[in-house]
């Protein structure tokens, strides 16, 4: 296990620094300015210079990203904007602040959205495809398909807006979204972020469902599960220690990279409900073409779904026993 956890996070890495460079490049090397558009609409020629060499765009283009790089882990000096400490990644065009402080103050907001859609569309998704593949064919199969079927149909922006429009605007029945710090009052942190859980969770939880199924249905068809009810084994014993192991890989699977993802930013789900998180970042980021910013939140997204990966991974072999890693 601690031969596989090493290669496979000194492959990530090398992975990362990919992502780093090819994101670098891309932001960098397109026509627009980034001087420019750090600088502003108004800028003189002498200060667009100055903007240019405090922000080291007057060095060669490897340089630039070498240093950038090295900058993430020891921190850089920026002429005219002052020291940006480690993990530095460059201040932003918009607020002059260092990039990474202004993620970390949005990641409580992300973290939270994502911890408590996950426990529902996990539960509840999983929880639903094992109990149709355990009644196939009869009515709660049934129910349970039309349902994911229906909740994989429709979008995170239909479903909140809706939500919001009758929920809260019309019924009264909760108060408008918003996030208190966890910290602060854990039952305000809940009830305030509820309704985007439910929201996020519903188109999940489809997927899960039809996801959690189809593999419990192919399991209890295999030759060992057979094996295990021939010997007398009870029922619940075969599905829970057997049929419902193989069945969590693939869960375990797309999981991973689903909580990556909305790590990296639920956009749909944090515009729709006014949510400050990581998602919304990333959008006022494109709009203010801030690109310290934007790669910030680039290569966050990509970070988390190469650590989730590895999670995941190592995962399989406590998940199920047929898997050794070496």
């Amino acid at each position: 296990m601690l031969r596989f956890l090493t290669r496979r996070t000194l492959g990530a890495a090398v992975i990362l620094v990919i992502i780093a460079a090819v994101t670098f490049f891309l932001f960098f090397a397109v026509p627009a300015d980034p001087a420019r558009l750090a600088c502003g609409k108004v800028c003189p020629p002498e200060t667009l210079a100055q903007a240019r060499h405090n922000l080291g765009l007057d060095q060669p283009l490897f340089v630039q990203f070498v240093t950038w790089l090295a900058g993430i882990f020891a921190g850089r000096d920026y002429e005219g904007l002052g020291h940006c400490p480690a993990p530095c990644l460059g201040f932003s065009f918009v607020n002059h602040a260092p990039v990474f402080d202004t993620i970390v103050d949005r990641m409580p907001v992300t973290i939270s959205l994502t911890i408590g859609s996950s426990v529902i569309f996990l539960l509840f998704g999983v929880g639903a495809g094992i109990i149709a593949a355990l009644n196939q064919g009869r009515p709660l199969d049934k129910i349970a398909s039309v349902a994911s079927l229906i909740g994989a149909s429709v979008q995170i922006y239909f479903v909140g807006t809706l939500a919001m429009y009758f929920l809260v605007y019309q019924w009264n029945v909760i108060e408008r979204p918003r996030y208190v710090p966890f910290t602060d009052n854990p039952l305000q942190w809940a009830y305030g972020l509820l309704l985007p859980w439910v929201v996020l969770a519903i188109i999940f939880t489809a997927n899960y469902t039809r996801m959690a199924r189809s593999t419990m249905v192919e399991q209890l068809s295999e030759d060992y599960v057979r094996t295990a009810r021939a010997k007398g084994m009870s029922s619940r014993t075969v599905i829970l220690r057997f049929a419902l192991r193989g069945t969590l890989t693939p869960i375990a699977t797309i999981f991973g990279v689903d909580v990556a993802s909305l790590i990296g930013g639920a956009i749909i789900t944090e515009t729709t409900f006014s949510l400050q998180g990581i998602g919304r970042l990333s959008i006022q980021a494109v709009l203010n073409s801030d690109l310290p910013m934007l790669m910030a939140t680039v290569l966050l997204a990509a970070a988390a779904i190469v650590v989730f990966n590895v999670i995941v991974d190592a995962l399989y072999a406590v998940i199920d026993p047929r898997v050794r890693l070496s």
